[in-house]
């Protein structure tokens, strides 16, 4: 069998494309949504440095790996995994590792959808003046509302899953990359005009000493291992978005090095949001651990009553909305590639079908905050049940296996010929991605479970 089947996908144009690419898969609502409200709930400072080394002794190391089976297999994910077992002289079952990514993408976007439409939503509400002078009764109302009403969560939903799919249709080249070539220079800018200004607030020195200053008296057996648990999805691991992507890599690319890069813009990504957020919240006296409300309910008091919030309000939730798009064309990306190879369809009647599809499934999110609310599924809604499936076992179960694939049953010759490091690299890489990474995510993953009742 020949070990590199000829591409049946176009290719990035260059290193650069694929890295603001991965970036854009990696950076989103995880970034600028959920690691300010963790870093808040789990101590601050002490948290962030467990978080970066988890980075690059777990994060790099799967990404490397899911990069360059993406590479050498130059597939979807499900014909990737079946074409790399049969090189190895391993069981076709491998393909359902595949299988399991592809899906858990397609789930995650179907709610992501409704999250990022929320986030357009308050694009308007932001533009219309909305959190002007209000009080924290008044804005918590707002969000109160938004969730109650299925007509006004379905526009939204269906205005982002438009966008997200008319990306993907015009291609790698033509969609995928021209759409990161503005998403992530325009969220870096977007970013730092929020750390500019949170520089203006009084408060900054305090923001930036609760995010780096450790304090290890914070530091709980569970924030280490939240701590894992997001080093590892923030990168979009597991969900066969990284090894998609790495399908359309060409072969005179680094990995190693794409692979860090990535890794450390993202993580620069997660920090500049503390960096803005932490200082506008300890300026207005709110609450740094006050969970996920801290974007949609929290920050928008502290935009409401404050000079130059209107702007500022704005612009961060259009940085939450770019964050969203870059992710959600990497999500679906994986399933459109394999409708492209299963039914030998043009990318632009793939794209249709996945959406349509994402769509139908998003409104089980949207109902489940309203008309569905007391419908549940072991005691969870609809949303709930599927954040759950997807975040705290399928994820975990697929990191967990792309680890062991790469590290055990890929022939070393052929992963070393795909990553071109040298023999010491490779034998850390080899160790990392064989034990460290497979038993830190297996840790994670039976701690989610409930396995370990000291840290729950």
């Amino acid at each position: 069998m020949a070990s590199n089947p000829p591409p049946i996908h176009e290719q990035w144009s260059s290193r650069f494309a694929f890295i603001l690419a991965a970036t854009g898969s990696a950076v989103g609502l995880g970034n600028i949504w959920k690691f300010p409200y963790i870093t808040g709930e789990n101590g601050g400072g002490a948290f962030v440095m467990v978080y970066l080394l988890c980075i690059v002794l777990i994060g790099v190391p799967i990404m490397m790996a899911e990069t360059m089976m993406g590479r050498r297999g130059r597939q979807n994910p499900i014909n990737t995994l079946k074409t790399l077992a049969a090189e190895a002289g391993a069981s076709a079952n491998w393909q359902y590792l595949g299988w399991l990514g592809v899906i858990a993408g397609f789930l995650i976007l179907s709610f992501y959808s409704v999250i990022a439409g929320w986030s357009m939503a308050y694009v308007a509400k932001a533009f219309t003046g909305s959190f002007s002078g209000e009080s924290a009764g008044v804005i918590s109302q707002l969000f109160a509302d938004l969730k109650a009403s299925p007509k006004e969560q379905a526009f939204w939903h269906t205005v982002f899953i438009i966008a997200t799919m008319s990306i993907v249709a015009r291609g790698v080249s033509g969609g995928l990359e021209k759409s990161v070539r503005f998403l992530m220079p325009s969220l870096f800018f977007l970013l730092m005009l929020l750390v500019a200004y949170a520089m203006t607030t009084g408060s900054y020195m305090q923001g930036l000493e609760f995010l780096f200053k450790p304090d290890f008296s914070e530091l709980t057996g569970a924030a280490v291992l939240t701590a894992m648990g997001h080093a590892f999805f923030t990168l979009s691991l597991g969900m066969g978005a990284i090894m998609v992507y790495g399908s359309y890599l060409p072969k005179d690319i680094s990995i190693a090095k794409t692979a860090m890069i990535i890794a450390g813009a993202d993580t620069a990504v997660a920090l500049l949001a503390g960096m803005a957020i932490f200082p506008i919240v300890f300026a207005n006296d709110l609450a740094v651990g006050s969970g996920p409300g801290l974007i949609f309910e929290t920050l928008p008091i502290a935009f409401g009553n404050m000079t130059g919030g209107w702007l500022f309000g704005l612009l961060f939730f259009v940085l939450l909305v770019f964050a969203a798009l870059s992710s959600a064309i990497s999500l679906i990306e994986p399933a459109v590639a394999w409708c492209i190879e299963r039914f030998n369809v043009s990318r632009k009647k793939a794209s249709v079908i996945m959406g349509a599809l994402v769509w139908v499934l998003g409104m089980g999110t949207v109902l489940s905050f309203n008309e569905w609310s007391e419908v549940t599924i072991f005691g969870a809604n609809f949303f709930e049940a599927i954040d759950y499936l997807t975040a705290n076992i399928m994820l975990p179960l697929g990191g967990f296996f792309i680890a062991l694939f790469a590290g055990r049953v890929m022939l070393a010759k052929h992963s070393q010929d795909e990553l071109e490091i040298n023999n010491q690299l490779f034998s850390v890489w080899k160790f990392l991605v064989s034990y460290v990474a497979p038993a830190a995510v297996f840790i994670v993953f039976l701690n989610v479970l409930g396995v370990f009742g000291i840290f729950s």
